[in-house]
């Protein structure tokens, strides 16, 4: 299978679980921008801080790609190709 179909197929199913299930889990978890996180009803200057855009981008990149390019060559070759992407898939989809 040539890669540009699976590149195709991942990009549909990630747009089309965006707008199903993304708006499923807003609407059953009433997110909405009204509420003010910990940092902000709980400042302390110590331990609730809120941090700039930036530095929460960074934390998060960190923590989701840190192990990306370890795990992911060792899932395909125990278990194929196949296996893995469908893994990154679902790992898209359901956990972000």
């Amino acid at each position: 299978m040539p890669a540009i179909v699976l590149m195709l197929i991942a990009i549909v199913v990630t747009v089309v679980a965006y707008f199903t299930y993304g708006s499923f889990v807003a609407r059953r978890l009433a997110i909405s921008n009204d509420h003010e996180t910990p940092a902000h009803t709980r400042a302390d200057g110590v331990d609730y801080v809120a941090a700039p855009a930036p530095v929460v981008l960074g934390h998060h990149f960190a923590s989701i790609a840190g192990a990306g390019p370890i795990v992911g060559p060792i899932v395909a070759v125990a278990f194929g190709w196949l296996p893995a992407f469908l893994w990154i898939l679902v790992g898209v989809v359901f956990i972000g």
